[in-house]
């Protein structure tokens, strides 16, 4: 387990901005783009929409993360 999120770029409404997430969890993220079929940013988009405003891009990202592998088990 790497343990220290690091700082990733992403793009959303045609803006730069990044989000610090472990290893784990940005490999999971990926996967599940890939698994759907959406490029990382279209991913990143859905989940922004979707978040509470006062939680922050990189806390919905985890929790989108850890809710979609509890769905399939």
């Amino acid at each position: 387990m790497s343990g220290r999120p690091v700082k990733r770029s992403l793009t959303l409404k045609g803006h730069r901005t990044s989000v610090s997430l472990e290893d784990e969890f940005w490999q999971a993220f990926r996967d599940i783009a890939k698994e759907k079929e959406l490029a990382i940013n279209a991913l990143a988009a859905e989940i922004d929409v979707e978040r509470d405003p006062e939680i922050g891009l990189a806390s919905a990202i985890r929790v989108y993360v850890l809710n979609w592998y509890r769905i399939r088990d």
